[in-house]
């Protein structure tokens, strides 16, 4: 009995102790706010970096790939960051996304960091490709098809119009400025004519939250337009892809490009109606493994596209895929574009610091960066009064029509996406003329990024509350459901 109660005296006074220092350690204070993010965000990098190289020891010492991986996307996230800080009235007058350029950019240029920042060119290419599904995919799932019903003329004439215009007035000024190749001018062409979402998309929200624009629908119309403006220059530039990396006459190549915007078009329909069958609604996780099945599906349509010679034909199959998958799960699709977001998050910050780090300044000609800068201003002067023009006769005063106009000159992210993709062809190809071409291609689609991104959102952010009619939250309600004949498109616009 003595030597019980002698142990049960003794587990008292240590769960006394231990309640003791419980509560001590509960009245310590906790940070709060920026300084626990702050704290909390730099323990986890320093853990990835510490787990990665736990795991495979020397091959994440500096030099080796997997160090340049880390440190590439640490820098990217801190970039975007850095960028994130510098806000108007809540607004961000500049995207995150330059920032995660820049930094890219800095670890290629910077002496004694580049030697330790060593990126293999295989996994630079397969990551980007990777990304490039994941941005794909969002862009089909955030179509609606509902809003393709009943868009009225206007959204398609400001969807197309600059869209092509642009376009080729781009592959008509590359071709006689940069000496390309009409194929390689249209591909340029096509590059740069597609609107980022990722600058459009967040300012179009912030001035709708704050009633600018709402009677006329004018956020609402952006958005849905860049969508489709953003698919028809993918369209035209893996089209282009196709052709230039053909063999034979010049109407083989033609036809092959045909063929491959056709091929796409089929595998993609035929993965989607795949989608609505596989996974069933009664499994278990079925947001999870629909993602899961889509991703797989569209990053193999991207790489199993390159390897069977029609680089065209995958980015064509994902964005069909996830808009066929997206249209038969209904409101289910939901879920899973967030889910495709939270994993774009990542690759974010991958896609625009690899494309950073391709550009090494030492080597880049001034003449080269400035007929790119000038092909560059040229495309936007057309793309500008081009979308003045398409919107003289759908309903909006001088200032809409203005306002309408700037916002429409951004360009980020798929020019991020598309950048970089006729280079890594032509390296795979050893084309050492069509690795020229795509350098060039790169370089220009960069420029465009880092002068059209910070201006476009500057633009928006500064004009929109001076050119557009502002109106009180009970107004904004009411005209807002009179003018969007789809209440759910910007939700679902936005994810791309």
């Amino acid at each position: 009995m003595g030597e019980k109660t002698q142990q049960t005296d003794t587990y008292e006074q240590t769960e006394s102790k231990s309640a003791g220092f419980c509560s001590k350690l509960q009245r310590c204070p906790k940070p709060h706010g920026f300084t626990a993010s702050v704290i909390t965000k730099g323990v986890l990098r320093l853990l990835l970096f510490g787990v990665v190289w736990a795991v495979t020891g020397p091959a994440c010492f500096p030099g080796q790939n997997l160090f340049g991986l880390v440190v590439l996307f640490l820098s990217a996230v801190c970039g975007g960051e850095l960028i994130s800080v510098f806000r108007r009235n809540n607004t961000p007058a500049i995207p995150p996304l330059l920032g995660m350029l820049l930094a890219g950019v800095v670890l290629r240029n910077v002496p004694y960091i580049t030697d330790s920042v060593f990126i293999d060119q295989k996994w630079s290419s397969a990551l980007r490709n990777i990304a490039l599904a994941v941005i794909l995919t969002r862009a089909g799932l955030g179509l609606n098809a509902a809003a393709l019903r009943r868009l009225k003329s206007v959204c398609v004439r400001v969807a197309v119009g600059p869209c092509i215009v642009e376009a080729c007035t781009v592959a008509l000024v590359g071709h006689f400025l940069l000496d390309f190749p009409w194929i390689w001018a249209f591909m340029l062409g096509f590059v740069l004519a597609a609107v980022s979402p990722a600058v459009v998309v967040p300012s179009m929200l912030l001035l709708q939250s704050d009633g600018f624009g709402v009677q006329k629908g004018i956020p609402t119309l952006l958005m849905a337009a860049g969508s489709f403006d953003d698919i028809l220059a993918i369209t035209g530039f893996t089209t282009c892809l196709g052709m230039a990396f053909g063999t034979g006459s010049t109407w083989m190549n033609v036809v092959k490009g045909v063929l491959e915007v056709l091929t796409g078009v089929l595998a993609g329909a035929a993965g989607g109606v795949l989608m609505h069958f596989i996974p069933s609604e009664e499994q278990s996780d079925v947001v999870l493994q629909r993602v899961c099945v889509l991703l797989g599906l569209c990053v193999f349509s991207v790489f199993g596209g390159h390897a069977a010679g029609l680089g065209g034909a995958g980015g064509l199959c994902t964005l069909v895929m996830s808009f066929i998958a997206g249209l038969s799960w209904s409101e289910q699709k939901a879920p899973v574009a967030a889910v495709v977001g939270r994993i774009w998050n990542v690759f974010q910050p991958l896609l625009f610091g690899l494309i950073g780090a391709e550009i090494s300044i030492s080597s880049l000609s001034v003449y080269t960066v400035g007929l790119g800068v000038a092909t560059l201003c040229v495309g936007l002067l057309v793309r500008v009064l081009v979308t003045f023009t398409v919107v003289l006769y759908a309903g909006f005063n001088l200032k809409e029509k203005i306002f309408i106009s700037l916002a429409w000159m951004p360009k980020a992210t798929v020019q991020a996406a598309l950048g970089s993709t006729a280079l890594d062809m032509a390296r795979s190809a050893g084309d050492k003329q069509m690795q020229y071409y795509g350098m060039d291609v790169l370089t220009v689609a960069v420029l465009a990024i880092l002068i059209t991104a910070p201006i476009g959102a500057l633009a928006i952010s500064l004009t929109g509350p001076k050119l557009l009619q502002q109106h009180t939250p009970i107004q904004h309600t009411q005209d807002q459901s009179e003018c969007v004949s789809t209440p759910d498109v910007d939700g679902l616009v936005s994810k791309l």
